[in-house]
């Protein structure tokens, strides 16, 4: 696994950080963790518009929609 190190983080933000890790029940470290993981593992913009681009562009007549309308209806 590997560690990282932030140098530099202003004291209003450091405490904040560990009010908000002692809020969630969390260390410091898991807290930093789960925030780092997050951002990680969320789609970036780019990968969004990419994926937004390819189904756009997939081959969808009036019928397909009709059907989609239809089946969200039966749904009900």
């Amino acid at each position: 696994m590997t560690a990282f190190t932030i140098r530099e983080v202003p004291d209003d933000i450091a405490r904040r950080i560990k009010v908000r890790a002692a809020e969630a029940g969390q260390s410091l470290q898991g807290y930093l963790l789960s925030l780092v993981t997050r951002d990680a593992t969320q789609p970036t913009l780019a990968e969004m518009a990419d994926r937004a681009e390819r189904y756009a562009t997939e081959d969808i007549d009036i019928q397909d929609v009709l059907d989609a309308i239809d089946a969200g209806r039966t749904g009900r």
